[in-house]
């Protein structure tokens, strides 16, 4: 569970925040009434979840660069953060291929940047360094990855997230083995709703299917392990939370990824999302030349939920249906707000926990959680 009270005023600083990703954490730590201060670039995409949203109004909305150290140093150290969480990034397997030094300085030397910022923040008691399930070294084994197997990456994109892991565990060594804790998070393949990324299959599959033509599909025989954008973004809440609260027993890499069931190749993700989108939908083979990308990707979340409590919520349908619902509202020009807050508080609701057992403080704003458990219903 996610504990309200933990997060209630608590002073978190997020990069990224205007991806797709980032937004939707963004909205779930104004739920949580967290203290948030957001460091990003512009939003990537247009439209954008961010803008749609004005997730801006829910927090300190911050433009800047990661591979701005100086700007970003004084950014973090005004915001003066109990919690970081860092997912700005260069975030796609074929924009890797097509610009390798902008993944790898944004990829690595920005982790770099907001770790040597985090040194000066004097409140700090835990980084979550946000890399992903491509920084393993891929032998498309039959079984999921641990965290303790062999990091790797074959593409620059997967590589320069195994190098993040790498330069988060000699900072941890080096510079905070008795200060804030650093942890980093590996998640399966997220979807959801506001993802307009270009090379992505469900925002791919959507812009061909309001334009009214087949979508082309490159690898539809490819397994991945697809969750709900929500459900790693629990995970890593509940990592922070506990990395601030256990200290070094929490210092290391985490997996969140889904169970079997939802380990399903491209081309069965497809027929359940065009079952839920309408008789229109159709797809057809992509023969065209492309890009390695790994045929089979699995990963192993046993850690999260034996030492954390983590364990995903929707099924493969549910995560499935949520995201073509609300692509679906989107095209029709409907209330996104009233949808995305529904599914967040629908989420939510079975995520937190309004009452905390670690101190005397929380257990006194038992009357402000009865309030902040009626808005979450």
């Amino acid at each position: 569970m996610i504990d309200a009270a933990f997060w209630r005023r608590r002073r978190v600083f997020v990069t990224g925040h205007t991806g797709f990703k980032g937004a939707w954490l963004a909205l779930m730590l104004a739920r949580l009434n967290a203290e948030t201060t957001g460091y990003a670039l512009n939003p990537p995409t247009d439209p954008s979840l961010f803008d749609l949203l004005a997730v801006g109004d829910t927090l300190e909305d911050l433009r800047g660069d990661v591979n701005d150290l100086e700007n970003l140093r004084r950014a973090m150290v005004a915001a003066d953060p109990e919690i970081v969480i860092h997912m700005a990034a260069q975030p796609l397997v074929r924009a890797g291929y097509a610009e390798p030094v902008a993944t790898f300085q944004t990829n690595v030397m920005g982790v770099v940047n907001v770790l040597e910022a985090a040194r000066a923040c004097t409140s700090l008691k835990a980084v979550v360094n946000v890399t992903t399930d491509k920084c393993y070294d891929n032998r498309e084994a039959p079984w999921g990855y641990r965290e303790t197997d062999r990091l790797g990456g074959r593409d620059p994109y997967s590589a320069s997230k195994a190098c993040a892991e790498l330069v988060t565990a000699s900072y941890r060594a080096s510079f905070f083995d008795h200060g804030a804790t650093l942890a980093t998070a590996r998640a399966g393949n997220v979807i959801g709703g506001g993802d307009f990324a270009a090379d992505r299959i469900l925002p791919d599959a959507v812009r061909a299917f309001t334009a009214g033509r087949a979508l082309e599909v490159r690898a539809p025989k490819a397994v991945r392990p697809w969750q709900h954008v929500l459900e790693p973004l629990s995970g890593y809440l509940m990592l922070a939370e506990q990395a601030a609260r256990q200290g070094e027993t929490f210092g290391d890499g985490w997996n969140f990824g889904p169970g079997a069931e939802s380990e399903q190749d491209v081309e069965t993700l497809l027929t359940r999302f065009m079952a839920a989108w309408g008789p229109e939908a159709r797809w057809l083979p992509d023969r065209s030349a492309h890009p390695h990308e790994a045929g089979v990707l699995r990963l192993d979340a046993s850690k999260a939920r034996e030492k954390l409590g983590w364990t995903p919520l929707l099924s493969f349908n549910e995560t499935v249906e949520w995201t073509a619902r609300w692509y679906r509202a989107h095209a029709a020009g409907a209330d996104l707000r009233a949808l995305t807050f529904d599914q967040l508080d629908a989420y939510l609701g079975q995520r937190v926990r309004l009452t905390s057992p670690f101190s005397k403080q929380d257990r006194g704003a038992a009357g402000e959680e009865r309030d902040a458990a009626q808005r979450l219903a």
